[in-house]
């Protein structure tokens, strides 16, 4: 009976050109990662319409988790408790270097732009090099942001004073961030969207310089979509669907950025509590661009920043690997 049942399902399936599990299956669980932030609004956008469920169809289940800060999200990764990610491209490179290459893929491109360096009104901060002797903070060490930091100060002759300098370091992440910048507590921040709009507008903060100023062409990669290399292995197909989808979504938002805007802005209301001002959205996503384009050159220029400021150890690392080819 239950055969003749399942048979029955699966002749008008295809009539109806649905796509449902085999009898008795459970669907594919794809755990996905990503943060409230701007670079990752394809994700926002996407979860908020329901992009991917549409796409992949009822053999796929998404469970959605939501992160604060790109390492965070790289070590339940490493544990295996998320397979597909939206995150910075530092941490992604991090989880790469500590598992030998073994942990995680970049399978495509999210976003470009959107960092910047923000100082404190009053600090005296008029240039980079005015750090010396202040309080300068970024989101989480680490980070891509965190990374450009290092790597800028370092340029400019500049150490931490945990490394015998004059800079003070702090991480601060979220809405701390304006806190922090009311309070006096730190003077400046290199930091990413919606954080920098918000500096600006609710701290009275000041853009020295956005990250893009100091990149060939003002091009860098902020976010790029990263897939577990176990769950790439055992579905590749449903990571390549994914790939396309995420595409699809991506295209998407650049031609309709009205309706995107608005998506967004219901999907981050529904995962911090409360909308973003409309106008700040405008700045928003005129400060980046989303693009599917892995950047990969601009990826491994980020690397090469990381083990010059020591933050992949002291051994040669191959990136070969780094990319799905596909990407």
């Amino acid at each position: 009976m239950l055969n003749r049942l399942s048979l029955k399902i699966t002749f008008f399936s295809f009539l109806l050109g649905i796509a449902v599990p085999a009898w008795g299956e459970a669907p594919v669980k794809i755990r996905v990662g990503h943060f409230p932030n701007i670079t990752h609004a394809p994700a926002l956008v996407a979860r908020a319409s329901q992009h991917f469920e549409s796409r992949l169809g009822p053999e796929v289940s998404i469970e959605w988790k939501s992160f604060n800060a790109g390492p965070e999200a790289i070590e339940a990764l490493l544990a295996g408790a998320i397979d597909i990610l939206y995150v910075g491209p530092n941490p992604a490179i991090n989880g790469y270097v500590r598992s030998r290459g073994e942990a995680l893929r970049i399978v495509a491109g999210v976003a470009s732009g959107g960092a910047g360096f923000v100082v404190r009104p009053g600090s005296g901060i008029e240039r980079f090099e005015d750090i010396r002797g202040k309080r300068v903070a970024s989101p989480q060490k680490g980070n891509s942001q965190d990374v450009s930091l290092f790597y800028q100060m370092k340029e400019k002759g500049l150490r931490p004073k945990t490394q015998g300098g004059d800079v003070e370091i702090f991480h601060i992440s979220g809405g701390e961030q304006i806190t922090a910048f009311l309070k006096n507590e730190i003077d400046a921040i290199w930091t990413v969207e919606p954080w920098l709009t918000r500096l600006t507008t609710e701290a009275n903060g000041k853009i020295l310089f956005e990250e893009g100023e100091i990149w060939p062409n003002g091009k860098y990669a902020t976010t790029v979509l990263v897939a577990r290399k176990r769950f790439l292995d055992e579905h590749r197909d449903w990571v390549q669907k994914w790939v396309k989808a995420h595409a699809e979504i991506t295209e998407w938002i650049n031609r309709n950025y009205g309706q995107a805007k608005n998506l967004f802005n219901q999907e981050f209301e529904r995962e911090v509590g409360k909308p973003l001002p409309l106008g700040y959205l405008d700045r928003f996503f005129a400060r980046i661009e989303f693009t599917s384009d892995p950047m990969k050159e601009s990826v491994l220029e980020s690397a090469r920043r990381a083990a010059a400021i020591g933050y992949l150890g002291k051994d040669k690392v191959d990136f070969s690997d780094l990319f799905e080819p596909s990407s």
